[in-house]
């Protein structure tokens, strides 16, 4: 089990890194309803009301609530269905649930169907979510909204132990199943887009991408973290460098890379300055 306090301080290093707009998201799926933590908020049982999953993880990573939803709890289907808690109908392995609204064919609308993630049946019958600052239980996975500078980073530290890139399956659809399901199933990390419902009904903004990584990356992760940033690393930092110029600066690898293929990256523009001033 990770040590929650190792959790807690991680949070306030990626937020001092990745100057994020909103907290990172600690992630459970909930095998019981023994494993609901106490202050955990609950939409049907203390207000009386249903919300999409996407936005009970904005209540934590906007709000700072500890947010707990069962399938009760739930006003979308599609969460129901990626996280296992119950099985799909047939008119959604038919396709019924995309065609003829989204694409072309029923066909098409059973390709998303058998591609949707999900994970197994009966195993889990709900969510928590709380900022990952303050979470009081180990998560499954960790979640981070963020915008594609901060992505950049996340993916460095991401390759920093193994050198791997990251293949991930896009989706205009179901982002809070995109972003959870393949990093649990798959034990890897991800990329996801915010979808319509995340957007429209959970303010999801149009600069977010979503990263998520599994627990058990934990450790590697948050290393590859702090060698990027505290590191050698001088260009990995937030606010980006920018240089729009000729000849901007590169790591000393890169230029030794583009010698060793014949490629001439000395600055033109230099040489005949150079040049100039030695004929003078």
């Amino acid at each position: 089990m990770t040590n929650l306090n190792d959790l807690h301080k991680a949070a306030e290093d990626l937020e001092r890194y990745l100057r994020l707009q909103t907290y990172p998201l600690a992630i459970r799926l909930l095998r019981s309803e023994s494993e609901i933590p106490a202050e955990a908020k609950r939409p049907r049982r203390d207000e009386g009301n249903l919300y999409n999953v996407c936005q009970a993880y904005a209540y934590s990573r906007r709000n700072g609530y500890t947010m707990a939803m069962l399938m009760e709890d739930m006003y979308c289907f599609e969460p129901v269905l990626g996280y296992g808690m119950a099985a799909p109908p047939q008119e959604f392995l038919n396709g019924e649930s995309r065609y003829p609204a989204d694409v072309e064919t029923p066909e098409a609308g059973r390709r998303f169907a058998e591609q949707f993630p999900r994970l197994e049946t009966g195993k889990y019958i709900g969510v928590v979510s709380a900022p990952l600052a303050k979470a009081n239980f180990e998560p499954d996975v960790i979640t981070i909204y963020c915008n594609s500078s901060q992505l950049v980073i996340l993916l460095l530290a991401a390759e920093y132990r193994t050198g791997k890139n990251l293949p991930t399956a896009l989706s205009g659809h179901a982002a809070c199943v995109y972003a959870i399901v393949p990093a649990i199933k798959e034990n890897k990390y991800q990329v996801a887009v915010p979808c319509r419902g995340d957007h429209i009904t959970a303010m999801a903004g149009d600069d977010e991408m979503i990263f998520t990584l599994p627990m058990s990356k934990f450790n590697d992760f948050m290393l590859g973290m702090r060698r990027i940033i505290e590191g050698e690393g001088k260009l990995t930092r937030l606010p980006m460098i920018h240089e729009m110029r000729p000849g901007a600066v590169q790591p000393e690898a890169y230029s030794r890379m583009a010698r060793l293929i014949g490629m001439d990256t000395s600055n033109p523009t230099s040489s005949r300055t150079s040049s100039t001033s030695s004929s003078r």
